[in-house]
């Protein structure tokens, strides 16, 4: 069994995913990148490779409950536990101006299927795996506008930004942090919301102020907390955001 702490992080192929990976291999993880597509997932692990990092491709399509369950076997099968999983997958399908009188349905449930139930569906054939590590880690991706208290204020710099499936999927992940943290509040699992910023990334555009670099920080931040760091949060860097 490796001594080397094992981590699996989806979408893993581009943006946000493969800076995450990137710095958590340089921490001296074993880190799995998942991917949906092979030939993507491998191009992006071979520069990290070529860097000396241990990092390798795992094809994980979060919306394909077989391929989860085959990543998660080749987990178990491979590595015998799972100490780190970045929940990093997730889509913007109708872009960011699609009002809730008007979104498609269509919109709502492709948003739903990645950002939510697939996020959801990754956990449980992981945790397992998780409960077998010394001090296991949940980051879950979320994002500032899964915020009902920011929404709700006109002071907030969201405020009127009514990309609702985006916006929904964002806060049921947070309520799914909050929930599975208080179920596994007796183990040594800590589970968090990470909210990366506007990172300059395909989804996030080339006009966000933070480079790949920056909008990995909250992630790893999580992902390395010790044991007596928090468990229940959302947070953006080191600071707990409003719910």
């Amino acid at each position: 069994m490796s001594s080397r702490q094992i981590a699996l992080v989806t979408g893993a192929n581009k943006g946000i995913g493969l800076e995450t990976s990137r710095q958590l291999a340089r921490a001296g993880m074993t880190v799995l990148m998942g991917s949906r597509d092979e030939g993507r997932g491998r191009q992006a692990a071979d520069p990290l490779r070529k860097e000396g990092l241990d990092v390798r491709f795992m094809r994980l399509d979060v919306t394909d409950e077989a391929s989860i369950h085959a990543a998660a076997e080749t987990i178990g099968r491979e590595f015998g536990r799972l100490d780190v999983l970045v929940n990093n997958a997730g889509v913007a399908v109708e872009g960011w101006d699609a009002k809730p009188g008007t979104v498609s349905m269509k919109s709502v449930r492709d948003t739903f299927e990645v950002n939510f139930f697939g996020l959801v569906a990754v956990t449980q054939a992981m945790l397992p795996l998780l409960k077998k590590s010394a001090a296991g880690r949940i980051v879950n991706l979320t994002s500032i506008l899964g915020s009902l208290s920011e929404h709700r204020d006109p002071n907030s710099p969201i405020h009127g930004m009514l990309c609702t499936a985006y916006n929904a999927s964002k806060a049921a992940v947070n309520m799914f942090t909050v929930n599975l943290a208080h179920e596994l509040r007796e183990t040594k699992i800590k589970v968090n919301a990470a909210h990366p910023g506007w990172v300059r990334t395909d989804m996030g555009g080339e006009g966000a102020p933070l480079d790949v670099t920056q909008g990995a920080w909250t992630s790893v931040y999580l992902a390395t907390l010790p044991e007596t760091g928090p468990t229940g949060g959302f947070y953006h860097k080191d600071v707990h955001m409003r719910w």
